[in-house]
Parts: C-alpha cells; structure tokens; sequence
C-alpha cells in the first residue's frame, strides 16, 4: 500500500522539532526529573510498552507521576499524586515523548499511544488509527482530550489518518498549547484520567487508565 504523500515532510519536521526542542528544553527536562525524584522518588521516568506504527511495540517515556503500588495505593487515583496532577495537568510530564519522536516511535501529532492490552479490542474501523506514528498530541486531544468518550475519541483519531496535513498539524499544534494552558479535558467524571477502555459496546467500568492517557 503505498505512503501518503505529507508523511515524509511530516518525518522530517519531527525529527526537526524534536531535536530542537529537547535542546532547547533541555534545562526544564533536568529541573521536571529533579522534582520528580525529590517528590516521588526514582525511576524518574515512566516506561512503558505501547502500540505505535502498524501495532509494532515501542518503549514509551514519560515522567513519572505515581507511587508504586502498596496498602491504601491500589488504584490509579489513590498512586496519583498532587504533584502527578500538577505535571499531567501542565503536561510537563510528556516532555521526554520528545525523544521517543526523534527516534522515530512517535510524531508530534498523531492518535495516542493506549495499552498494549487494547489491541484487539478495537473495530476495524478504530484500529484504523494505527496507520500513522502516535503523537504527542493529537485530533482528540484538542477536541475534549478524557472529556471524550473512547468511541469519539477514535472517531477523530481515525479523521486524522484521512485527513492529515500540516496546515492540520499546525492547528493542532496551536490549539494543543491553548489548551494546556487552560489545563482542559484532562480527566473524565469521576477518574483519575480516563476510565478503561474494553471495546465498543460494553461498560467501561470503574478501572482508570491514568497510566495510559
């Protein structure tokens, strides 16, 4: 099948701002670990195996934002720190997904990267949206981010694969900072992050996903 035609500029601008960035950002990166070691202790990063291009695995990087599971520590909610919330919630944790974009794991924009375990819960229709790299951020996530449900969520997911562009990527690069800024979207009713997603049509339960958004 062959590529579309806006993913190899689209490679080579993340591979641009990635590098640029982490550069750039690199004083804020130290200062992000050195609170998270202070505050919740090492690892300082979040590693994690996620689905990316065509389902193929990758190690997923992320500032931690939880403490280790232990007595009245059993849920995503009850590990989710003050300070956890304050990084997701700025998004200061996602800052080391920069790497895992000039690798080439991810894009700036593009579908989320979920749970392994998800894979074959998806439709055929929703799996569609691993026909691009994941992004940092991405369609969904300017539109209601875990305000959304995990079918509209897909639903744009999926718009994205079919309508990508950079005048697309650039909106949604500019509405991403917006909505940081507004601190916006980032939890469900009555979740830490996101309830667990187990598959079109059925309930979703009461599990959170806050290691996943």
């Amino acid at each position: 099948m062959p590529g579309h035609p806006y993913d190899r500029p689209k490679r080579l601008l993340d591979v641009l701002v990635a590098g640029v960035a982490l550069v750039v950002l690199s004083p804020v990166l130290l200062a992000v670990a050195l609170v998270v070691a202070v505050g919740l202790g090492r690892p300082v990063l979040f590693r994690q195996t996620r689905p990316g291009l065509h389902g193929q695995l990758f190690e997923l990087r992320k500032f931690r934002t939880m403490k280790p599971m232990g007595p009245g520590r059993v849920t995503d909610g009850d590990r989710l720190t003050g300070l956890g919330r304050w990084l997701r919630a700025t998004s200061l944790d996602e800052l080391p997904t920069l790497w895992n974009v000039l690798r080439g794991d991810m894009s700036l924009v593009g579908p989320r990267p979920l749970l392994v375990r998800y894979l074959d819960r998806y439709t055929p229709e929703q799996a569609r949206r691993h026909e691009v790299r994941p992004g940092v951020t991405g369609l969904a996530q300017v539109r209601g981010r875990n305000s959304l449900s995990w079918e509209e969520k897909f639903a744009y997911d999926v718009r994205y694969v079919d309508t990508r562009c950079l005048r697309l990527d650039l909106q949604i690069l500019a509405e991403t900072v917006v909505r940081v800024l507004r601190r916006e979207g980032v939890s469900a009713d009555g979740h830490a992050t996101a309830p667990e997603f187990l598959g079109t049509g059925r309930s979703a339960g009461h599990l959170d996903s806050a290691s996943q958004a």
